[in-house]
């Protein structure tokens, strides 16, 4: 791994990079496909699926039914997502680091913003970030850069290098590289999967501990 230049920002993903909620959002997607009649995907399935936000990815699976298909599944995520979320080992106290460092933290999710947002409360973070951004929040969603800058709007750091993004997908990197910043691969995986190739990460590290070690070097 190659020196990384000290952040004056970190943008994180979500899912699977600070907490887990796959059970949630696959209950939620099976209760879908049920409807529709297609086979549910398991939880890894989920995983592997669901980078794309809703607005991208739906219309592919459901034709022009995927807003009723999105409204089905997002009744169904409400009822169970705040019981079913859990912080992923590490990631309290690298938010706590980068508090007391005075370096803002932010996050840029495909998930919908109102329930990221209800996550982030329902955990007592939300006075961690300064921004967290969701789906539909920005003008286009993730893999465009569009969130990064308005997760950055406000703290006076602009997209750069200084801005580390961290996340678990191949959409996460290609967010990062196109704002031009420094792009952390968390992932528990070496090497990482093939789709990782096409927008490589500055650093691949295995979760929030071990980035909380690089931040402390």
């Amino acid at each position: 791994m190659n020196p990384l230049p000290r952040p004056n920002a970190v943008l994180f993903d979500w899912d699977s990079t600070l907490v887990d909620n796959w059970g949630g959002i696959a209950r939620a997607m099976a209760i879908t496909f049920a409807a529709y009649g297609l086979e549910p995907w398991s939880e890894d399935e989920c995983r592997a699926n669901a980078k794309l936000s809703m607005r991208e990815r739906f219309p592919t699976l459901f034709g022009d039914r995927w807003e009723d298909a999105s409204k089905l599944f997002y009744d169904s995520f409400a009822e169970i997502h705040l019981q079913t979320l859990k912080p992923l080992p590490g990631s309290v106290e690298l938010l706590q680091a980068l508090a007391e460092a005075g370096v803002p933290a932010g996050v840029v999710s495909n998930k919908t913003g109102m329930y990221l947002r209800a996550e982030a409360a329902h955990l007592g973070w939300d006075g961690y970030f300064h921004k967290l951004v969701g789906a539909t929040d920005a003008p286009r969603d993730k893999p465009a850069p569009d969130p990064i800058h308005l997760a950055l709007d406000g703290t006076g750091v602009p997209a750069g290098p200084r801005v580390w993004f961290v996340g678990d997908s191949a959409v996460d990197l290609e967010c990062a590289h196109g704002a031009g910043c420094t792009p952390i691969l968390l992932h528990p995986d070496n090497p990482p999967p093939e789709d990782m190739t096409a927008f490589p990460p500055a650093a691949h590290l295995f979760g929030c501990n071990a980035l909380l070690e690089v931040l402390g070097g």
